[in-house]
């Protein structure tokens, strides 16, 4: 044993990395069913990473896993913010960080599962050193934002920031607004915060392992469809009649779920029910696709799952993670 293990009096064991698995991949791959399986097998707790199923109102409409799987192993973070607020990156990641050291310290693995590409960058990388945005201009942006509408405030935001106009849509308007708010608090774009190091990096003594599910776009685009209409079967449309009934912001992210703007639009007499299916399927795989993009280009992984995830492919896995917490421990 070297002098500073002696010093520090920590075992081998005590001084390895903890541990931390990622099934990460697009909507509807199949990253729920193969955490829970992972769970049930080496012993782990399910941790949410998804931006849309941190919101209670909302089960049905993103996939969360029901009650009967959440049974079965310790599900973290599902459902656990009423849909008028707004989870931030850094909010999301203070919890998760929470849950990871209460999985740890309860004995289990902690397990990842979702998409949302900030969530998985900002745990494993690290936030961005953006500075505070006064009270004042925050108010200020939304106010704006709210006068001109997103198509004005989007051009508007262009033509004072181009990097950031390109990158955004005028319906983003959670981010527009964030963008704008930033640029007018530092007078520097959004995007070049962004390429500042980190202030806060990844999460000291954790060890990840990454699992990307890529299957082929043509049978996912087919699998969102079937999976939209099994959610009009199970209540979809009710669900999102009563987050309707409480006429929250437009701006709130749980109101621009896939799929809750167009029956929101359907409720509203505005477009049939075969019309609204079709566009939240249309909308969904778009965003699959750039979820897709951006695991195979940004993220590290550590093992690649380039087929719609099935129960029988659990036991290869299990065993790749194994040999993982293995070399943890050497």
């Amino acid at each position: 044993m070297g002098r500073a293990a002696r010093r520090s009096g920590l075992t081998a064991a005590q001084r390895a990395p903890r541990p931390v698995v990622i099934v990460a991949g697009p909507t509807a791959s199949g990253k729920s069913a193969l955490a829970l399986d992972l769970a049930c097998t080496l012993g782990g707790a399910v941790i949410n990473a998804d931006s849309m199923q941190i919101y209670r109102e909302l089960r049905i409409m993103t996939a969360r896993p029901t009650a009967e799987e959440e049974a079965l192993v310790p599900h973290r973070l599902y459902g656990v913010l009423p849909a008028a607020e707004a989870c931030s990156v850094a909010r999301w990641r203070d919890m998760a960080l929470g849950e990871i050291d209460a999985a740890h310290a309860s004995g289990r693995i902690p397990i990842l599962a979702g998409g949302t590409g900030l969530y998985l960058r900002a745990l494993t990388q690290g936030l961005a050193p953006v500075p505070d945005v006064p009270a004042a201009v925050r108010e200020a942006t939304r106010r704006r934002f709210a006068e001109i509408g997103n198509r004005a405030f989007h051009a508007e935001l262009a033509a004072r920031d181009p990097d950031m106009g390109a990158r955004l849509k005028p319906g983003d308007s959670q981010r527009l607004m964030r963008a704008a708010e930033v640029l007018a608090a530092t007078g520097r774009s959004l995007a070049v915060w962004q390429r500042v190091p980190a202030a806060e990096g990844a999460a000291s003594g954790i060890s990840f392992f990454t699992i990307a599910l890529l299957p082929p776009r043509a049978p996912l685009r087919e699998r969102i469809a079937v999976r939209f209409s099994a959610m009009l079967e199970a209540g979809a449309l009710e669900e999102v009649r009563a987050l309707a009934a409480l006429h929250l912001p437009p701006d709130r992210p749980a109101m621009k779920a896939h799929g809750v703007p167009e029956l929101m639009r359907h409720l509203a007499g505005e477009i049939s029910i075969e019309e609204a299916a079709r566009r939240a399927i249309l909308v969904t795989g778009q965003y699959a696709k750039r979820q897709f993009t951006w695991l195979r280009h940004q993220m590290a992984k550590d093992y690649v799952l380039d087929e719609q995830y099935r129960g029988s492919m659990s036991p290869v896995i299990a065993n790749k993670i194994r040999h993982f917490l293995l070399t943890l421990n050497r």
